[in-house]
């Protein structure tokens, strides 16, 4: 197993879970994304270059995107407080993750992928 994995395995609930749910959310929805630990965090990657990243801060899961710059879609989910340009969607709880919402967000995501990172 690699870190990242463990990582994801190694949280308490209910943050194990919310990992898990976006793992395998991200995994069906983005092709050759590959599961890295960096940072200290799960991060995926597609050919060599960062995507998204997982991390469990405080009381919440974060989902960063690093091209956030360009995402437009569902920007009412996005949390940017005291940052310039990262975007995330957190989840406090398995229920609070909305899948539509989700998959369009990593949709768009994927269609930015070779944008620079600022605008």
């Amino acid at each position: 197993m690699n870190p990242a994995e463990n990582y994801i395995l190694d949280q308490p609930e209910p943050f194990r879970g919310i990992l898990l749910h976006l793992q395998s959310v991200i995994e069906r929805t983005v092709p050759d994304v590959d599961l890295k630990f960096k940072y200290k965090i799960p991060f995926y990657y597609i050919n060599g270059s960062p995507f998204c990243y997982l991390n469990q801060s405080k009381n919440y899961i974060d989902l960063g995107f690093w091209k956030a710059a360009h995402l437009t879609v569902h920007r009412e989910h996005m949390i940017t407080e005291g940052r310039k340009v990262m975007k995330s969607l957190r989840y406090t709880s398995l229920e609070s993750i909305n899948d539509s919402v989700l998959t369009e967000v990593l949709k768009e995501a994927y269609a930015v992928r070779n944008a620079k990172f600022y605008k």
